[in-house]
């Protein structure tokens, strides 16, 4: 394509704040946040409000004063105590166990690699109550620990510190190995040149390089373990419950909507302190460094130490991610005759599970399929959108609508499931009855990986294609479908296998809209291990092995096909 020179001139020419083409362009930009406006609206702020309000009104009066009761009483401030307390811990500990593995990740090259990375990623798209079934495999009663040594750990703070170390060693090694393999070695060896030790040089130079995508995983792991819900309430026993199973008992099983409501207000309260101090070290990360191309930074390990470092992360990624993983398979197959399909086969028949379903249990791998797929067509839509809108950095207004877009991964799933059961049952929004209701519910949560994964690929898309594209005469459909579309393509892929594996796993929500006669597979699993009886927890850990293959394949598919070097989910 050859430009005139008045073309060339136009595209040099800086766009005024007020001019038509800057003008069309804000239009644009809010045109594009209408929708992602209005779904996040509707099926999140509106449920969650009135959940809240409901429990905060009664007859018509407001009764603040349950405020202090709840924050006062003792069994509440150990909870939120505990809370804190173990999702400060559960960073800790993941910071300790992966920050080796991003720097193996990031420096290193060895065989398998790539695949390695694949599967250090999948726990942290498998659903919480899989997660808490690995484990309840390996540590719990009759588990591999206790045949050998006779020692459980299930229902002690150990299970709960060890799973979400598992749930979330990805997240610091994809965030921080990300950022590390793009830094330039050669700053670091120059300190070295200059005098400074090995430890030195990488605390002068390395260290604040690396601090704030340090300080944004661990933002991240504290954000999840601090709303955990699946893998406390499996394996925490009545003794140990975060603010989420807190709200899920006080609203499931004590039908007590105030202090639900309250609860509510303060993790939401926390949640939105956590993610505003996030996009504070997002925003550092983005402007302060310059990096290089991280295929050119990673080597075969060099000297007994190097080797040593690999051996010794592998092993940790071998008994914290493989061996709760291969559990979790063998007891799947330890049938009461000896290894084989019975609680497969099992799984055919609704009499199978003991009345727990009125279908069979294998129907739910069907349903969560459908449901994901559509969560997925959902998140992409909004979430597309959404990064679209983002793509050009605003004012405080547009960062405020990317803040909202990520509420929904810290915002309480009880919350917003049963918000959806008391305001989603009036028209023209009765969707009780509707099966579109569980994809809504998950593409909540699939929605911010969505902006997440694309926004960065969008903003590297180079301004002066698009403007070209408009001298030419080209709307703003057609220059970001001839334009953007191209070049964001294989974003989009990752984008929707990652909102797929989400929303495959969303259990929060879902446990409380979920019709009994089309449950999903972490629906299922979850009624499965709240039944007595070895057929059941057999059938349990059957669904969660099925259910973590089709996780683990989406993540191999998503490793072939990733482009961006972020590092980021």
């Amino acid at each position: 394509m050859v430009l005139d020179r008045p073309e060339v001139d136009a595209l040099r020419t800086p766009r005024r704040p007020g001019s038509r083409p800057a003008l069309r362009q804000t239009a644009v930009r809010f045109g594009l946040m209408v929708l992602p406006l209005a779904f996040f609206g509707v099926f999140f702020a509106y449920p969650v409000s009135a959940i809240v309000l409901r429990g905060l009104k009664d007859d018509g009066r407001w009764h603040f004063g349950r405020l202090g009761e709840v924050l006062t009483d003792p069994a509440i401030g150990h909870v939120l105590w505990f809370t804190t307390w173990q999702a400060a811990a559960s960073t800790a500990l993941t910071l300790a166990l992966a920050l080796p593995g991003a720097y193996v990740f990031a420096r290193f090259d060895f065989p398998g690699k790539r695949l390695l990375r694949a599967v250090v990623t999948v726990p942290f798209v498998l659903p919480t109550v899989v997660v808490g079934s690995a484990f309840l495999a390996l540590l719990g009663r009759g588990g591999l620990l206790d045949e050998l040594w006779g020692v459980r750990l299930d229902t002690t703070v150990w299970a709960i510190l060890l799973a979400h170390v598992f749930f979330n060693y990805a997240v610091v090694v994809r965030t921080v190995g990300g950022l590390w393999a793009q830094l330039d070695p050669r700053q670091e060896e120059a300190a070295r040149v200059l005098g400074a030790g090995r430890f030195a040089a990488w605390r002068r130079v390395t260290l604040p390089a690396l601090a704030p995508a340090v300080a944004a995983a661990s933002l991240m792991v504290f954000l999840f373990t601090f709303t955990s819900f699946g893998a406390v309430q499996i394996l925490g026993g009545p003794r140990y419950a975060t603010l989420e199973v807190e709200i899920y008992q006080q609203t499931a099983q004590l039908l007590d909507l105030p202090t639900a409501a309250v609860l509510t207000l303060v993790q939401f309260v926390a949640v939105a302190v956590l993610l505003g101090v996030h996009a504070w070290t997002v925003r550092r990360r983005e402007s302060a460094l310059k990096l290089v191309d991280a295929a050119h930074t990673a080597r075969r390990p060099r000297g007994a130490a190097q080797w040593a470092l690999l051996g010794g992360v592998l092993t940790v990624i071998a008994l914290l991610v493989l061996v709760p993983l291969v559990v979790l398979v063998l007891r799947s197959f330890d049938g009461p005759d000896g290894y084989g399909l019975t609680f497969y086969r099992a799984l055919a028949s609704a009499g199978g599970s003991g009345g727990t379903f009125t279908v069979a249990p294998l129907e739910a791998i069907g349903n969560s399929l459908a449901y994901a797929l559509a969560a997925t067509g959902i998140a992409l839509l909004v979430g597309g959108l959404a990064a679209a809108a983002l793509t050009r950095r605003a004012g405080r207004l547009v960062r405020g609508f990317d803040a909202l877009l990520m509420l929904p991964l810290g915002t309480s799933a009880v919350t917003v499931g049963f918000g959806f059961l008391i305001t989603l049952d009036e028209p023209p929004l009765d969707l009780r009855a509707s099966w579109i209701l569980v994809p809504l519910a998950q593409a909540l949560v699939g929605v911010p990986f969505v902006v997440r994964t694309m926004l960065p690929v969008l903003r590297a898309v180079d301004d002066r294609l698009r403007e070209a594209a408009a001298v030419l005469g080209a709307s703003p459909l057609r220059a970001w479908r001839e334009v953007d579309l191209p070049l964001v393509g294989r974003a989009l892929a990752v984008a929707a296998g990652f909102a797929f594996a989400v929303s495959l796993g969303e259990f929060g929500a879902t446990v409380f809209i979920a019709r009994p006669d089309s449950p999903t597979l972490p629906v299922a699993v979850s009624r499965l291990l709240g039944r007595a009886g070895e057929l059941n927890y057999g059938q349990a850990m059957a669904l969660s092995t099925i259910l973590m293959l089709v996780c683990a394949a989406a993540l191999l598919v998503l490793e072939r096909i990733r482009t961006d070097r972020s590092g980021e989910f």
